[in-house]
């Protein structure tokens, strides 16, 4: 289990790749207080909602007819991808304008990963732990809860 100081006025982001809570931490280390300073949200449909053609089928490259079925784009997994860009982009905004020190992330494997790649070295350096659970649906108390399971 990964241990979490979770310092006064630290920057707690729980997301995935439709909602996006940003918490600031109130109380300190031993009795964290959670407060919402932003809340992030985009409406994000399944794939089969969001695009109407079937696959696509391939010929490669010589004349027969045998194709190659190509795989149909997860137009859902495109938009969470892009969602956690933008947040890593509110993310270096805040940390440019010197709006926190240290950053919990709280998101799902996926979402995380994403959060990475997109993590400018500003916010990477600030990032003080990370917990890979889907928290977005939980309510404050209970993220406040299961963080300090982890101090």
């Amino acid at each position: 289990m990964t241990r979490i100081r979770l310092d006064s006025d630290a920057l707690v982001f729980v997301g995935d790749g439709e909602k996006a809570l940003f918490l600031r931490n109130k109380g300190d280390w031993l009795y964290p207080n959670l407060v919402v300073e932003n809340v992030l949200e985009q409406d994000n449909p399944a794939s089969r909602e969001q695009g109407s053609d079937q696959p696509g089928r391939m010929n490669r490259g010589r004349p027969s007819s045998n194709k190659s079925a190509i795989e149909a784009t997860d137009w859902h997994q495109i938009a969470k991808d892009r969602f956690a860009r933008e947040v890593a982009d509110a993310l270096y905004k805040a940390a440019h304008r010197q709006g926190y020190q240290h950053l919990v992330v709280v998101a799902p494997p996926t979402t995380l990963g994403e959060l990475r790649k997109a993590f400018h070295k500003e916010v990477s350096e600030r990032v003080v732990a990370e917990v890979d659970k889907t928290l977005t649906s939980h309510p404050v108390y209970e993220i406040e809860r299961i963080l300090s399971a982890f101090a």
